[in-house]
């Protein structure tokens, strides 16, 4: 085991960013919401809001993730079904009618279209009347772990690093309290990673925005204090204490040794949890409470700056609006009656805490130098070196699910023959037709030439070297649609195919 660390609040900062850590302030309660229509979501963001929620975190539909509009022909069936559906600036005003954002912090999940999501926020932000020097929040945009677990690409990925670093140098800019990336473990864990792979796989990804940045003459001071980051809370309770804990070690010192930062804030690890919904049952999903319960004790545990608790439902439907309380009521409940915020790193000091915390830390250095060898992140992408260690992981750990090794409590042990059904969430099929209206009056009714002028304008800066966020600003002012948008960048960058 290693010597004991630092205190919390110094490098390297395993036992936490800050002295205090919760006692001088909680972490950020979202709660990840979106659902139908514009309209719909908002009602549940003002209820979560009504309940304590302390920020707001939006999901896309497929479609918008896609970059398709909602009247696409390969929409069909999927308009606000994962997520609210939001094909333009007239659907992004309803979704934040009455809602003051230059006073709450707002996540995004977004990522192929982050550009222009962010964009669109703006515009509902400046026509509110609020500072747009003055929003916070998070836009995911992180495009690199869509290639290698989740899926909802568009462009190849060279082309969508220069995305990436196009909003990181204008944002830097226009939105200096944003955080123009949310480097993400959580999807390559519900890929199937194990927790070092979480780890190694999401700093290889961090390592590439940064030297894209670099190389496109940003200095790592000026956007590194602005990177964040979102790990997923599994279940392997102590593992994933000292999971974060290695995590903000290891970065620390990359960007110290390799990246030569000077300034404190580029060195630390600012994360985003959410309880892992691979973990949740169909089965018996009452128990899901308890799962999601631990989770996010670990997340807390581990020093996370904000924090996502998945309802119980999750593996059954869309969270209703009962169960979505439910889930921020543990937030609140480990937060005001369990004293774990009473102390900064409850956990530090531990033996086997420490121990893990080193393993964790020297399994993802070896990940790392292998990728590294294998000539950076692009290259272990495209030759799906990091896509078949995640995959072999996933099946090795299916077939110990399947051996009876590994217990999932309702699944393959203490199962129930008779199960009570539980309400769930069910959309009402009519929201598809009324938002692809809203979406053909919105096109009846903008400036047609204006729209064609500033798409143009888009393609024309996407062939160039020209900064592509104030021409896609323009087009999203103009009404132009995420899909018309999306199309003008697809006609320059093509579209990427994973190879067979």
């Amino acid at each position: 085991m290693s010597r004991p660390s630092p205190p919390p609040g110094e490098f390297p900062y395993t036992r936490g960013i800050y002295p205090d850590m919760y006692r001088s302030r909680l972490w950020t309660m979202r709660q990840y919401a979106g659902f139908g229509s514009a309209e719909e979501s908002n009602r549940r963001y003002r209820y979560l809001l009504a309940q304590g929620t302390t920020g707001l975190s939006v999901a896309f539909d497929l479609p918008t993730q896609m970059g398709m509009d909602s009247d696409h022909p390969l929409a069909v069936g999927e308009v606000g079904r994962v997520g609210v559906a939001i094909s333009s600036l007239a659907d992004m005003e309803r979704l934040f009618q009455d809602i003051p954002l230059q006073d709450v912090s707002t996540s995004m999940t977004i990522n192929s279209t982050a550009a222009i999501l962010l964009v669109l926020y703006v515009l509902v932000a400046r026509r509110q009347g609020a500072d747009s020097r003055k929003l916070s929040g998070t836009i995911q945009n992180d495009i690199l772990k869509e290639y290698i677990a989740r899926g909802t690409y568009i462009y190849p990925p060279r082309p969508a690093m220069r995305i990436i670093t196009d909003l990181f140098s204008w944002a830097g800019r226009e939105l200096p309290e944003w955080n123009t990336i949310s480097i993400s473990g959580y999807h390559i864990r519900e890929a199937g990673s194990t927790a070092i792979q979480e780890v190694a796989f999401t700093f290889a990804n961090a390592i590439c925005y940064i030297e894209s940045a670099l190389t496109a003459g940003l200095d790592i001071d000026r956007f590194a204090p602005r990177l964040s980051f979102f790990f997923n809370a599994h279940n392997n309770f102590l593992e994933e204490i000292a999971k974060f804990r290695a995590a903000r070690r290891l970065y620390a010192k990359l960007m110290r040794d390799r990246f030569h930062a000077r300034d404190p804030r580029s060195m630390i690890l600012r994360f985003h949890a959410q309880t892992a919904g691979s973990t949740l049952t169909a089965q018996q999903p009452d128990v899901n409470v308890i799962r999601t319960s631990l989770q996010a004790m670990a997340a807390v545990l581990g020093g996370a700056q904000s924090l996502h608790t998945n309802s119980r439902d999750e593996a059954l439907s869309l969270p209703t609006q009962d169960s979505a309380r439910l889930a921020l009521r543990t937030q609140q409940i480990v937060a005001h009656e369990t004293g774990v915020v009473n102390t900064a790193d409850p956990v530090g000091g531990s033996f086997y805490i420490e121990t893990l915390t080193d393993e964790i830390e020297a399994g993802a250095i070896q990940y790392l130098e292998r990728i590294d060898h294998l000539g950076g992140t692009l290259p272990a992408i495209e030759s799906g070196f990091i896509q078949a260690e995640i995959q072999n992981a996933a099946f090795d750990f299916q077939k110990s699910v399947e051996k009876g090794e590994q217990v999932v409590v309702g699944v393959n042990r203490f199962q129930m023959s008779d199960q009570s059904a539980i309400p769930t969430f069910r959309l009402d099929p009519e929201l598809e037709r009324a938002q692809i209206e809203r979406l053909r009056a919105v096109r009846a009714s903008r400036d047609a030439s204006t729209v064609e002028r500033s798409l143009a304008a888009v393609q024309a800066a996407a062939s160039g070297s020209e900064n592509l966020m104030p021409r896609i600003l323009a087009a999203s002012d103009a009404y132009a649609t995420v899909g018309e948008i999306a199309d003008r960048l697809r006609r320059v960058f093509g579209e990427y195919r994973e190879s067979a």
